[in-house]
């Protein structure tokens, strides 16, 4: 019923359109893709495009997957 395996946020390998880290975060909080790319363009959109700023430091910040 529940996993054993630990949830951690990384940065996608296989569903990226720039940097891969709106699909990690939306395989993290367990959401589609599409949905949490339009939340951050509208909240980017919203706040003077700080979201740039924000999308840059996640991509420096959260490890990209391992993919075998």
């Amino acid at each position: 019923m529940y996993s054993t395996q630990k949830k951690t946020l990384t940065r996608s390998v296989h569903n990226r359109q720039i940097g891969g880290v709106c699909s990690g975060l939306a395989r993290y909080l367990e959401v589609n893709a599409t949905v949490v790319r339009v939340l951050y363009v509208l909240l980017s959109i919203c706040t003077a495009f700080s979201g740039v700023l924000i999308y840059l430091i996640l991509w420096a910040l959260v490890p990209q997957e391992e993919h075998y």
